[in-house]
């Protein structure tokens, strides 16, 4: 099955989880799942497109500073939940506002801690799924989806990094196939490629050394191996993915029933 991105202006990294195959023989359904990137500035055509698809919840996972720089468009009769899931790469390049001064600092930080990009954002999705914070919003993540009617949003600023992270363990707790699973999860780098091709373009003219210009432009990326590499820890320490959403977040069985009775058909 081929990903594919809604076509919805001002929205480049955004879709649907609905048509996605499920186990015995079930799909998720259409408009009720869509993971985005951020929703700042939406033109009156897009609000409406997402209306009509009976949006009422936004999740926003990210944090107060780059809510208050990016704010989302408020829409009519949408309710948007602040919950914001951070993690290092959070703190040290999405949200500062000396963005070129904070990126250079920042690239320095992993070469000297981390050694490679690839090393960092192991790091960083593990901070995700295993630290206390990163497990209390999850777990939230995944109340919210249990409470809520019609159609979700959630999205963070680039709809890659922890906005991939809660589609992979909601497509994993909902049955979808992993390869499918990881595929949707490097969609990001296609849907995004003509942003990421002029945000290189600048580093390429930034001033600062070509050694942390290469780590900036590795963290743009949306690499197989950063989702596999955080589904093989899972897999790991607790044997499946859904056997770290009962134990680590604390869903129960009747829970996962429930989103799959929800989401499901």
């Amino acid at each position: 099955m081929n990903v594919q991105r809604m076509r919805l202006k001002k929205l480049n990294n955004t879709r649907d989880l609905g048509g996605f195959p499920v186990a015995d023989g079930k799909k998720i359904k259409r408009d009720k799942l869509i993971r985005s990137g951020r929703m700042h500035k939406l033109p009156p055509q897009t609000v409406s497109a997402l209306l009509k698809k009976g949006l009422t919840t936004i999740i926003d996972l990210r944090t107060e500073r780059e809510q208050h720089e990016y704010p989302d468009t408020k829409i009519n009769g949408v309710k948007t939940v602040n919950l914001p899931l951070v993690c290092t790469a959070t703190v040290g390049i999405t949200y500062t506002k000396s963005m070129a001064r904070t990126m250079l600092d920042e690239s320095k930080r992993i070469k000297t801690e981390f050694g490679t990009a690839d090393n960092y954002m192991s790091s960083m999705y593990e901070t995700v799924l295993f630290g206390d914070d990163g497990r209390r919003s999850l777990k939230e993540f995944f109340k919210i989806l249990l409470e809520a009617e019609g159609c979700v949003i959630w999205h963070c600023n680039a709809g890659k990094d922890r906005t991939g992270l809660c589609a992979m363990l909601l497509e994993f707790v909902l049955g979808v196939n992993e390869k499918l699973i990881i595929a949707d999860y490097c969609a990001s780098k296609k849907f995004q490629h003509t942003r990421r091709f002029w945000q290189k373009a600048a580093l390429v003219i930034a001033p600062m050394p070509r050694r942390f210009k290469h780590i900036l432009i590795a963290l743009m990326e949306a690499k197989p191996q950063y989702i596999i590499g955080a589904i093989d820890k899972i897999k790991e320490l607790y044997g499946c993915v859904t056997e770290y959403c009962k134990q680590s977040l604390g869903l129960t069985d009747e829970q996962i029933e429930l989103l799959k009775s929800k989401y499901t058909e």
